[in-house]
């Protein structure tokens, strides 16, 4: 039952006005005891979603050559934390270090350290991952020093972020207030707040000028992750790693849904209920890590970016010690991420290495803007 979280919301709103959708997607997805990630394991057919490591173990045996390769390229540190953000069930990490164990001297020297919210997650994390002796931190900021590789595979994407609407003369933001023609008093609905120099400070410098009535979003966590690790990347070697839907050069619209059984809800029907994610502004997000003082490659297709890394060749090595299920399976999944009519072209992906690093593997094919 998701009324406790949605009661919550409504009794802060009556309290302190109406939230910022960034306090509604915190409050909806964190809250300790009616949020969405502190209830439920939402990944697979039984969940709401499914993420690419689930599709295919391909995707992360690419990305744990990839980080070998990577390790390499900065001196072979021993050790060298490896670090995942929003590690869902943990399968992109089993993949990953299974195929880092190929890589002569890489598994050993690896401290795996996860940084994950949800108790549940958790749990199924060290199911899957005990031997790895892996440690859980609450946030990036409590990563330990040293030469750092880190993976965010659909992270960046359930930040929470904030919307601002063009008026006549400046930007307000959009809020989520009660909806006064509900008879119950509970139920939610998106309304504008006024016009103020402080709002257009806030909205997107290249979007500042777009017709009244447009819509732009930022998300403040996700530049401060930005800065944060550029810093980070300009005093230690390392590279990190993003894959996620969003777009590139930055765009104008409303792109927060929700999803519930793998298919689309209204965002404020089911606080609680369904999971709250937002497209990624990739240039906002590079432009924050480069001032931050890190170097930026792509964004460029998860497709691209997937085959240049060896998907066809290493889906050939599966398949030819697979059953003939097996095999179809494995074409199907693969399929899946490389098609651009399926999360080929929507999935992008983008890696922040330390200055003065050569170009990471498989971004020498970007050839998109």
């Amino acid at each position: 039952m998701t009324e406790g979280i949605a009661q919550t919301i409504a009794r802060r709103i009556r309290a302190e006005g109406p939230l910022s959708v960034a306090a509604y997607m915190a409050m909806a997805l964190h809250d300790p005891l009616g949020g969405y990630y502190a209830r439920r394991d939402p990944i697979g057919v039984a969940g709401d979603f499914t993420t690419a490591p689930e599709i295919s173990q391909i995707f992360g045996e690419l990305i744990g050559l990839w980080c070998a390769e990577l390790w390499q390229r900065v001196g072979r540190p021993d050790p060298v934390i490896l670090a995942e953000l929003g590690p869902g069930r943990g399968v992109l990490s089993s993949d990953l270090l299974r195929a880092a164990a190929t890589a002569p001297g890489f598994r050993r020297v690896l401290r795996l350290h996860l940084v994950e919210s949800s108790p549940i997650l958790r749990a199924e994390q060290e199911k899957r991952l005990g031997q790895a002796q892996p440690v859980w931190l609450p946030s990036f900021e409590d990563l330990p020093d040293g030469p750092l590789l880190l993976v965010a595979n659909e992270f960046l994407d359930a930040l929470p972020i904030r919307q601002f609407v063009r008026g006549e003369v400046h930007w307000s933001e959009r809020m989520v207030a009660l909806d006064p023609g509900d008879p119950s008093g509970d139920r939610l609905a998106f309304v504008t707040g006024p016009e103020s120099p402080a709002a257009t400070l806030l909205a997107p410098v290249g979007l500042r000028r777009s017709a009244p009535g447009t819509i732009a979003e930022i998300c403040p966590a996700g530049l401060a992750l930005a800065g944060a690790l550029g810093a980070r990347l300009a005093r230690q070697p390392g590279a990190a790693l993003f894959i996620d839907y969003g777009y590139f050069p930055s765009a104008p619209g409303p792109t927060v849904r929700a999803v519930q059984g793998h298919r689309p809800v209204p965002p404020l029907a089911g606080p609680g209920a369904a999971d709250l994610s937002a497209h990624v502004d990739f240039a906002a997000f590079a432009e924050a890590a480069r001032v931050g003082g890190a170097e930026t490659h792509g964004p460029m297709s998860q497709g691209r970016f997937l085959a240049a890394l060896g998907a066809e060749a290493r889906l050939a090595a599966l398949s030819a010690r697979a059953t003939p299920m097996q095999r179809r399976a494995l074409e199907g999944g693969l399929k899946r991420l490389l098609d651009p009519d399926a999360m080929g072209d929507l999935f992008k992906v983008m890696a922040l290495v330390s200055p003065g690093l050569p170009q990471p593997a498989g971004f020498e094919a970007n050839v998109e803007p």
